[in-house]
């Protein structure tokens, strides 16, 4: 019963109302020289998966949003994208309709950092919308953080696209994709001396840059310290964060 489009009308009129639905959003763009394009939704689609095995008719999942926003990206050969308002208007009108069937949790679960202030603004839109519900949103680093952390060799800056963590996961989940030949050093550069923010690591302000200005290979981080046990390693701490995370909504 886990994914929303394998049931039938009938069945999904039936089930508890305070079941957790997850909406992911992933994202098809460059992944530097040895990372598919699908990256970021083969990998939200892999912690769906998680959830599925773990909690089984405990959670809903909705279908992914494969397509993010990219734009910063299109320096880069494949990159597809949609505007932002396109993308609002996308998880928005989604999750209305899982919430007007009469779910009462929904967790937006995101796997692009391009993505990250559409969701935002459609956290706010969607909670003001149905204030008698709950609205969560995360990402699959964000929910680990200080494990990952933990786990990461690559020090600051090592961790932010098509990295270390990246890598390491697609590893695991899809090897066969991985193009190791190719894997790039870390090439990526800052702006200022306090341009030192990466997927695990905040700053105290944030500058816009297209790809191609940050790194040549469209690579932020190191993958060569990549491996599949530590993709492995990733995947295991992240899914448990996430099956927490979704128990929480359904007890809270």
């Amino acid at each position: 019963m886990t994914y929303w489009e394998h049931l039938t009308s009938t069945r999904l009129g039936t089930i508890e109302r305070s079941l957790p639905v997850v909406l992911p959003m992933g994202a098809i763009e460059q992944h530097g020289p040895h990372l598919p394009l699908a990256t970021d939704r083969m990998i939200v689609d892999h912690f769906c998966r998680e959830l599925d095995r773990r909690l089984g008719d405990d959670v809903l999942i909705l279908p992914t949003i494969s397509v993010g926003y990219s734009r910063h990206h299109d320096d880069f050969p494949g990159t597809l994208s949609l505007s932002h308002e396109t993308l609002l208007n996308q998880i928005v009108e989604t999750a209305d309709s899982a919430l007007e069937v009469g779910m009462s949790n929904l967790l937006i679960l995101n796997a692009h950092g391009g993505n990250e202030g559409i969701g935002q603004v459609a956290l706010e839109r969607i909670g003001h919308r149905w204030p008698d519900r709950t609205i969560v949103r995360t990402t699959w680093w964000q929910v680990a953080a200080e494990a990952l952390l933990e786990l990461s060799t690559t020090g600051p800056g090592g961790v932010g696209h098509a990295c270390e963590l990246e890598t390491s996961l697609l590893l695991e989940i899809a090897a066969s994709l991985v193009d190791t030949d190719a894997i790039p050093a870390r090439q990526n550069t800052s702006a200022f001396s306090w341009d030192v923010s990466d997927m695990l690591r905040g700053a105290p302000a944030v500058v816009y840059r297209r790809f191609a200005d940050v790194s040549p290979t469209g690579v932020f981080g190191d993958p060569r310290a990549a491996t599949a046990e530590k993709g492995r390693r990733i995947s295991e701490v992240v899914s448990a964060r996430l099956v927490a995370l979704v128990r929480s909504l359904r007890e809270g």
